[in-house]
Protein backbone atom coordinates (compact mmCIF):
# COMPACT_ATOMS: atom_id res chain seq x y z
CA UNK A 1 0.00 0.00 0.00
CA UNK A 2 1.43 3.40 -0.99
CA UNK A 3 1.52 6.45 1.25
CA UNK A 4 -1.28 7.98 -0.83
CA UNK A 5 -3.44 4.91 -0.13
CA UNK A 6 -2.73 5.30 3.59
CA UNK A 7 -3.77 8.95 3.48
CA UNK A 8 -6.87 8.06 1.47
CA UNK A 9 -7.92 5.45 4.03
CA UNK A 10 -7.34 7.85 6.93
CA UNK A 11 -9.48 10.51 5.25
CA UNK A 12 -12.25 7.97 4.54
CA UNK A 13 -12.18 6.74 8.13
CA UNK A 14 -12.49 10.32 9.38
CA UNK A 15 -15.43 10.91 7.05
CA UNK A 16 -17.20 7.79 8.34
CA UNK A 17 -16.56 8.93 11.91
CA UNK A 18 -18.13 12.31 11.11
CA UNK A 19 -21.21 10.58 9.71
CA UNK A 20 -21.47 8.47 12.88
CA UNK A 21 -21.11 11.58 15.06
CA UNK A 22 -23.87 13.26 13.05
CA UNK A 23 -26.15 10.26 13.62
CA UNK A 24 -25.53 10.34 17.36
CA UNK A 25 -26.15 14.09 17.52
CA UNK A 26 -29.36 13.82 15.48
CA UNK A 27 -30.62 10.98 17.67
CA UNK A 28 -29.93 12.89 20.87
CA UNK A 29 -31.62 15.98 19.40
CA UNK A 30 -34.72 13.99 18.47
CA UNK A 31 -34.91 12.32 21.90
CA UNK A 32 -34.62 15.72 23.59
CA UNK A 33 -37.41 17.10 21.40
CA UNK A 34 -39.60 14.06 22.12
CA UNK A 35 -38.99 14.49 25.83
CA UNK A 36 -40.09 18.12 25.69
CA UNK A 37 -43.24 17.13 23.79
CA UNK A 38 -44.01 14.46 26.36
CA UNK A 39 -43.62 16.94 29.24
CA UNK A 40 -45.45 19.91 27.79
CA UNK A 41 -47.68 18.32 25.12
CA UNK A 42 -51.28 17.18 25.51
CA UNK A 43 -52.12 14.40 27.97
CA UNK A 44 -52.28 10.88 26.48
CA UNK A 45 -53.70 8.97 29.45
CA UNK A 46 -57.21 8.97 27.97
CA UNK A 47 -55.96 7.49 24.71
CA UNK A 48 -55.23 4.09 26.22
CA UNK A 49 -52.83 1.47 24.86
CA UNK A 50 -53.39 2.45 21.24
CA UNK A 51 -52.37 6.03 21.94
CA UNK A 52 -49.20 4.95 23.68
CA UNK A 53 -48.38 2.60 20.80
CA UNK A 54 -48.74 5.41 18.28
CA UNK A 55 -46.61 7.70 20.46
CA UNK A 56 -43.90 5.00 20.74
CA UNK A 57 -43.88 4.47 16.96
CA UNK A 58 -43.61 8.21 16.46
CA UNK A 59 -40.59 8.19 18.77
CA UNK A 60 -38.76 5.20 17.27
CA UNK A 61 -39.50 5.65 13.56
CA UNK A 62 -37.40 8.86 13.14
CA UNK A 63 -34.54 7.16 15.03
CA UNK A 64 -34.71 4.22 12.64
CA UNK A 65 -34.64 6.56 9.65
CA UNK A 66 -31.67 8.48 11.07
CA UNK A 67 -29.59 5.33 11.55
CA UNK A 68 -30.63 3.91 8.19
CA UNK A 69 -29.25 7.09 6.62
CA UNK A 70 -26.06 6.82 8.72
CA UNK A 71 -25.53 3.20 7.69
CA UNK A 72 -26.14 4.02 4.02
CA UNK A 73 -23.74 6.98 4.08
CA UNK A 74 -20.95 4.97 5.76
CA UNK A 75 -21.41 2.10 3.29
CA UNK A 76 -21.28 4.55 0.38
CA UNK A 77 -18.07 6.13 1.71
CA UNK A 78 -16.49 2.69 2.08
CA UNK A 79 -17.42 1.73 -1.48
CA UNK A 80 -16.10 5.05 -2.79
CA UNK A 81 -12.79 4.54 -0.96
CA UNK A 82 -12.38 1.04 -2.40
CA UNK A 83 -13.16 2.35 -5.89
CA UNK A 84 -10.57 5.13 -5.55
CA UNK A 85 -7.96 2.67 -4.33
CA UNK A 86 -8.68 0.43 -7.30
CA UNK A 87 -8.34 3.34 -9.73
CA UNK A 88 -5.10 4.44 -8.03
CA UNK A 89 -3.72 0.90 -8.21
CA UNK A 90 -4.51 0.67 -11.91
CA UNK A 91 -2.91 4.08 -12.48
CA UNK A 92 0.27 3.02 -10.69
CA UNK A 93 0.40 -0.19 -12.67
CA UNK A 94 0.18 1.79 -15.90
CA UNK A 95 2.67 4.44 -14.77
CA UNK A 96 5.21 1.99 -13.40
CA UNK A 97 5.27 -0.27 -16.47
CA UNK A 98 8.84 -0.36 -17.60
CA UNK A 99 10.00 1.97 -14.80
CA UNK A 100 13.11 1.27 -12.77
CA UNK A 101 12.27 -1.23 -9.98
CA UNK A 102 12.85 -0.30 -6.36
CA UNK A 103 14.86 -2.49 -3.97
CA UNK A 104 12.65 -5.37 -2.74
CA UNK A 105 12.88 -4.34 0.90
CA UNK A 106 12.02 -0.70 0.23
CA UNK A 107 8.26 -1.22 0.49
CA UNK A 108 6.31 1.82 1.77
CA UNK A 109 5.95 2.08 5.54
CA UNK A 110 3.38 4.11 7.52
CA UNK A 111 3.08 7.64 6.16
CA UNK A 112 3.95 10.77 8.22
CA UNK A 113 1.15 12.48 10.08
CA UNK A 114 -0.55 15.32 8.21
CA UNK A 115 0.37 18.82 9.38
CA UNK A 116 -0.20 22.43 8.31
CA UNK A 117 1.11 23.10 4.83
CA UNK A 118 4.66 24.50 4.69
CA UNK A 119 5.34 28.04 3.49
CA UNK A 120 4.35 28.11 -0.18
CA UNK A 121 3.88 31.80 -0.77
CA UNK A 122 7.48 32.29 -1.83
CA UNK A 123 7.12 30.11 -4.94
CA UNK A 124 7.03 32.18 -8.13
CA UNK A 125 3.51 32.31 -9.56
CA UNK A 126 3.08 29.88 -12.49
CA UNK A 127 1.92 31.10 -15.90
CA UNK A 128 -1.75 30.45 -16.80
CA UNK A 129 -2.28 26.85 -17.81
CA UNK A 130 -4.54 25.76 -20.70
CA UNK A 131 -8.12 25.02 -19.74
CA UNK A 132 -7.66 21.38 -20.70
CA UNK A 133 -5.43 20.87 -17.62
CA UNK A 134 -8.52 21.10 -15.41
CA UNK A 135 -9.27 17.53 -16.40
CA UNK A 136 -6.22 16.42 -14.43
CA UNK A 137 -7.91 17.37 -11.13
CA UNK A 138 -9.39 13.88 -11.01
CA UNK A 139 -7.58 10.56 -10.82
CA UNK A 140 -8.06 9.40 -14.40
CA UNK A 141 -6.41 6.20 -15.49
CA UNK A 142 -4.65 7.88 -18.45
CA UNK A 143 -1.28 9.33 -17.41
CA UNK A 144 -0.63 12.94 -18.48
CA UNK A 145 2.19 13.59 -20.93
CA UNK A 146 5.61 14.41 -19.54
CA UNK A 147 6.19 18.16 -19.30
CA UNK A 148 8.46 20.60 -17.49
CA UNK A 149 6.94 21.31 -14.10
CA UNK A 150 6.51 24.86 -12.86
CA UNK A 151 7.90 25.85 -9.45
CA UNK A 152 4.60 25.34 -7.59
CA UNK A 153 3.92 22.05 -9.36
CA UNK A 154 7.38 20.77 -8.41
CA UNK A 155 6.86 21.79 -4.78
CA UNK A 156 3.47 20.09 -4.51
CA UNK A 157 4.86 16.89 -6.07
CA UNK A 158 7.82 16.79 -3.67
CA UNK A 159 5.59 17.57 -0.70
CA UNK A 160 3.16 14.71 -1.51
CA UNK A 161 -0.65 15.05 -1.26
CA UNK A 162 -2.19 15.66 2.15
CA UNK A 163 -5.10 13.36 1.28
CA UNK A 164 -7.47 12.30 -1.50
CA UNK A 165 -9.07 15.75 -1.51
CA UNK A 166 -5.72 17.46 -2.18
CA UNK A 167 -6.45 17.37 -5.91
CA UNK A 168 -3.88 19.97 -6.93
CA UNK A 169 -1.06 18.05 -5.24
CA UNK A 170 -2.31 14.80 -6.80
CA UNK A 171 -2.33 16.43 -10.24
CA UNK A 172 1.22 17.71 -9.74
CA UNK A 173 2.36 14.31 -8.48
CA UNK A 174 0.97 12.64 -11.59
CA UNK A 175 2.78 15.17 -13.78
CA UNK A 176 6.05 14.43 -11.95
CA UNK A 177 5.60 10.65 -12.23
CA UNK A 178 5.13 11.00 -16.00
CA UNK A 179 8.82 11.95 -16.23
CA UNK A 180 11.11 8.92 -15.64
CA UNK A 181 13.81 10.91 -13.84
CA UNK A 182 11.34 12.70 -11.56
CA UNK A 183 9.51 9.41 -10.95
CA UNK A 184 12.72 7.86 -9.59
CA UNK A 185 13.26 10.85 -7.31
CA UNK A 186 9.65 10.84 -6.06
CA UNK A 187 9.70 7.12 -5.28
CA UNK A 188 13.07 7.34 -3.54
CA UNK A 189 11.85 10.32 -1.49
CA UNK A 190 8.67 8.45 -0.56
CA UNK A 191 10.69 5.43 0.57
CA UNK A 192 13.01 7.57 2.71
CA UNK A 193 10.15 9.53 4.29
CA UNK A 194 8.12 6.43 5.09
CA UNK A 195 11.10 4.46 6.42
CA UNK A 196 11.97 7.34 8.73
CA UNK A 197 8.32 7.59 9.79
CA UNK A 198 8.44 3.91 10.72
CA UNK A 199 11.09 4.85 13.30
CA UNK A 200 9.11 7.83 14.61
CA UNK A 201 10.82 10.59 12.58
CA UNK A 202 8.09 12.60 10.82
CA UNK A 203 8.99 15.33 8.35
CA UNK A 204 6.01 17.45 9.42
CA UNK A 205 7.35 17.54 12.98
CA UNK A 206 10.85 18.71 12.03
CA UNK A 207 11.40 22.38 12.79
CA UNK A 208 13.24 23.70 9.72
CA UNK A 209 13.90 27.47 9.87
CA UNK A 210 13.91 29.43 6.63
CA UNK A 211 17.30 29.15 4.95
CA UNK A 212 19.33 31.44 2.71
CA UNK A 213 18.53 30.87 -0.96
CA UNK A 214 22.07 31.92 -1.89
CA UNK A 215 23.49 29.09 0.22
CA UNK A 216 21.27 26.57 -1.56
CA UNK A 217 22.51 27.96 -4.86
CA UNK A 218 26.11 27.46 -3.73
CA UNK A 219 25.26 23.93 -2.62
CA UNK A 220 23.62 23.19 -5.97
CA UNK A 221 26.79 24.38 -7.70
CA UNK A 222 28.87 21.83 -5.75
CA UNK A 223 29.83 23.51 -2.46
CA UNK A 224 30.00 21.10 0.48
CA UNK A 225 30.98 21.19 4.13
CA UNK A 226 31.60 24.42 6.05
CA UNK A 227 30.87 26.83 3.15
CA UNK A 228 27.23 25.71 3.30
CA UNK A 229 27.05 24.95 7.03
CA UNK A 230 24.28 27.53 7.33
CA UNK A 231 21.94 24.98 5.73
CA UNK A 232 22.38 22.54 8.65
CA UNK A 233 19.38 23.98 10.49
CA UNK A 234 17.78 20.83 11.92
CA UNK A 235 18.25 20.86 15.68
CA UNK A 236 16.18 17.79 16.56
CA UNK A 237 18.89 15.62 18.12
CA UNK A 238 16.56 12.61 18.34
CA UNK A 239 15.79 12.75 14.62
CA UNK A 240 19.49 13.16 13.79
CA UNK A 241 20.40 10.24 16.06
CA UNK A 242 17.76 7.92 14.58
CA UNK A 243 18.68 8.83 11.00
CA UNK A 244 22.37 8.26 11.76
CA UNK A 245 21.66 4.91 13.39
CA UNK A 246 19.61 3.80 10.39
CA UNK A 247 22.36 4.86 7.98
CA UNK A 248 24.93 2.89 9.96
CA UNK A 249 22.94 -0.23 10.75
CA UNK A 250 20.32 -0.63 8.00
CA UNK A 251 21.91 -1.47 4.65
CA UNK A 252 18.61 -1.19 2.77
CA UNK A 253 17.90 2.26 4.20
CA UNK A 254 21.47 3.38 3.46
CA UNK A 255 21.15 2.36 -0.19
CA UNK A 256 17.74 4.03 -0.55
CA UNK A 257 18.96 7.17 1.24
CA UNK A 258 22.05 7.55 -0.97
CA UNK A 259 19.91 6.93 -4.07
CA UNK A 260 17.54 9.68 -2.91
CA UNK A 261 20.38 12.11 -2.05
CA UNK A 262 21.92 11.72 -5.51
CA UNK A 263 18.64 12.34 -7.33
CA UNK A 264 17.63 15.32 -5.20
CA UNK A 265 21.12 16.81 -5.56
CA UNK A 266 20.81 16.52 -9.36
CA UNK A 267 17.42 18.23 -9.24
CA UNK A 268 18.89 21.15 -7.29
CA UNK A 269 21.75 21.41 -9.79
CA UNK A 270 19.31 21.55 -12.72
CA UNK A 271 17.11 24.15 -11.06
CA UNK A 272 20.13 26.27 -10.11
CA UNK A 273 20.80 26.70 -13.84
CA UNK A 274 17.31 28.18 -14.31
CA UNK A 275 18.32 31.33 -12.42
CA UNK A 276 15.72 31.01 -9.62
CA UNK A 277 17.73 30.53 -6.39
CA UNK A 278 14.66 31.24 -4.25
CA UNK A 279 12.99 28.15 -5.70
CA UNK A 280 15.77 25.96 -4.26
CA UNK A 281 15.06 27.22 -0.73
CA UNK A 282 11.33 26.67 -1.20
CA UNK A 283 11.82 23.12 -2.45
CA UNK A 284 13.88 22.42 0.68
CA UNK A 285 10.75 23.15 2.76
CA UNK A 286 8.79 20.28 1.15
CA UNK A 287 8.63 16.91 2.88
CA UNK A 288 11.18 15.56 0.41
CA UNK A 289 13.38 18.62 0.96
CA UNK A 290 13.27 18.20 4.73
CA UNK A 291 14.32 14.57 4.36
CA UNK A 292 17.20 15.71 2.13
CA UNK A 293 18.31 18.34 4.67
CA UNK A 294 18.17 15.79 7.50
CA UNK A 295 20.22 13.19 5.64
CA UNK A 296 22.65 15.76 4.22
CA UNK A 297 23.23 17.06 7.75
CA UNK A 298 23.71 13.55 9.14
CA UNK A 299 26.15 12.50 6.41
CA UNK A 300 28.25 15.65 6.82
CA UNK A 301 27.41 17.17 3.43
CA UNK A 302 26.54 20.38 5.25
CA UNK A 303 29.69 20.35 7.36
CA UNK A 304 28.28 20.77 10.85
CA UNK A 305 30.42 19.23 13.57
CA UNK A 306 28.44 16.54 15.38
CA UNK A 307 25.70 16.55 12.77
CA UNK A 308 26.78 13.27 11.22
CA UNK A 309 26.59 9.83 12.84
CA UNK A 310 29.67 8.59 14.58
CA UNK A 311 31.58 6.00 12.70
CA UNK A 312 30.39 6.96 9.22
CA UNK A 313 33.26 6.54 6.80
CA UNK A 314 33.91 8.35 3.56
CA UNK A 315 32.79 5.27 1.66
CA UNK A 316 29.39 5.62 3.33
CA UNK A 317 29.04 9.24 2.27
CA UNK A 318 26.75 9.73 -0.77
Amino acid sequence: MSSLDVLRRLAAAQARDRVLAFGIAASLGWLALAGLLALFGPETESQGAAGWLIWLLGLLLPLALIWLAVWSARALLLLRTEAEELRATLARMQGEAGAEPLPPAAEPRPEPRPAPAPRRAAIPAPPPRPAADSRQATLELDSPPAAELTGPELFFALNFPDGPEDREAIRCLRLALADPGMARLIRAAQDVVTLLAGQGVYMDELVVPETDAALWHRFAEGARGEPVAGLAVIGDENALRIAGTMLRGDEVFRDVAHHFLRHFDRLLSRKAQDGEPQLLAVLAESRSGRAFTLLAQVTGMLGRAGAGPEGMTEDEQP
